[in-house]
């Protein structure tokens, strides 16, 4: 399977790292400018997806991180 244009399940199964580094690949396919308009819009569609899903991971990471802290300072409060 082409990774230029496989299906938004196998980029949900990306991890944070993959999907920055073939977002860097994507993007810079683009700046190199050699590709067909047909190939550069599904380049930039991939590079999309793939954005939205390393933002997901982030939005996630914050999200327990916050709730970690929050924890913490749940049983910070309990204690004393």
């Amino acid at each position: 399977m082409d990774t230029m244009t496989s299906a938004p399940d196998e980029i949900n199964a990306l991890s944070y790292e993959q999907g920055r580094d073939e977002l860097v690949r994507v993007v810079n396919a683009l700046e190199q400018g050699a590709s067909s308009l047909e190939e550069s819009l599904a380049l930039w569609e991939r590079g999309e997806a793939l954005a939205r899903r390393c933002e997901e991971w982030l939005i996630g990471a914050k999200a327990r991180l916050d709730a970690a802290r929050a924890g913490q300072v749940d049983s910070a409060a309990t204690a004393g």
